[in-house]
C-alpha cells in the first residue's frame, strides 16, 4: 500500500475517532462537574474560564476533535478521488469540514467567560464565533454531501442521511436559538438542542468516514 493511501486510510480512522473523543470528553467533564446539567447548559461551559475541566474541554475535546476533523476533512477528499468522483464538489464538501474543525480548534483556543454570559469579552466573542462558524460548516458540508453521494453507487444511501443530517442539526440550532432569546422554559433547553445538534453532525462525520473506509477496502490498492 502506498504511504499516500496510508495517510488517507488514517485520516478516514480520524473522523470516526474524532465523534467519539468528543462524546467521550463532554460526558467525562460533565462527570467531574457536580451538578452540571447537560439539558440547561453549554458544552462550552464545560471549557469556562476557570473552571475545573477547563483544560479538558478545551484542548482534549475542542482542539483535539477539530484537528482530527481537519485530518478527515484532507483524507475525505482523497477518498472520494480515489473513488473517482467529481473533485471540486468533493472539494467544497471537504473543505466546509476542513473549516469546522478550524472552528472547534478555535472555540478551544478563546475560553468562554463563566456561564457564557460575558460577550462583551473579545475571548468569549471569539469563541462564540468559532463554535458557530463551525456548526454552520458542517451544516454545509452535510447539505453538499447530499449532491455529492448520490453520484456513487457505493455511497448512494449517504445522500439521503445526509439531507436528513443537515435538516435535523439545523432544526436543533434553531431551537437553541430559540431557547437563548426565550424567557420561558424552552430557554431552559438550550443545552440539550445543542447536544442534539452536535450529536447529529458528528455521527455523520463518524458514518461518512466508515463508508469511506469500506468503499476503500473493496478497491485494490493504488499503484
Amino acid at each position: 500500500m502506498m504511504a499516500a493511501d496510508r495517510l488517507i486510510r488514517a485520516g478516514l480512522v480520524g473522523g470516526i475517532v474524532a465523534p467519539v473523543l468528543w462524546a467521550a470528553v463532554i460526558v467525562a467533564a460533565g462527570q467531574l462537574r457536580p451538578g452540571f446539567d447537560h439539558v440547561a447548559q453549554y458544552i462550552s461551559e464545560l471549557a469556562e474560564r476557570g473552571s475545573s475541566t477547563q483544560a479538558l474541554m478545551r484542548y482534549a475535546g475542542f482542539v483535539a476533535s477539530g484537528l482530527l476533523h481537519i485530518g478527515y476533512a484532507a483524507a475525505f477528499h482523497g477518498a472520494l478521488a480515489r473513488l473517482g468522483e467529481r473533485r471540486r464538489l468533493a472539494l467544497a464538501v471537504a473543505m466546509l469540514i476542513a473549516v469546522n474543525g478550524l472552528g472547534r480548534v478555535g472555540a478551544g483556543l478563546f475560553a468562554c467567560e463563566p456561564g457564557c454570559l460575558a460577550p462583551e469579552v473579545l475571548t468569549q466573542r471569539l469563541h462564540s464565533l468559532a463554535a458557530t462558524v463551525a456548526f454552520l460548516a458542517i451544516a454545509g458540508a452535510a447539505l453538499l454531501g447530499a449532491v455529492l453521494f448520490r453520484r456513487h453507487p457505493g455511497l448512494r444511501p449517504l445522500a439521503a442521511y445526509s439531507l436528513v443530517t443537515a435538516a435535523g442539526g439545523l432544526l436543533c440550532l434553531g431551537l437553541m436559538s430559540a431557547g437563548e432569546s426565550s424567557g420561558d422554559s424552552t430557554g431552559l433547553r438550550v443545552g440539550l438542542y445543542e447536544r442534539l445538534a452536535s450529536g447529529v453532525f458528528s455521527l455523520w462525520v463518524l458514518v461518512g468516514a466508515a463508508c469511506l473506509l469500506r468503499q476503500l477496502g473493496q478497491r485494490p490498492p493504488a499503484a
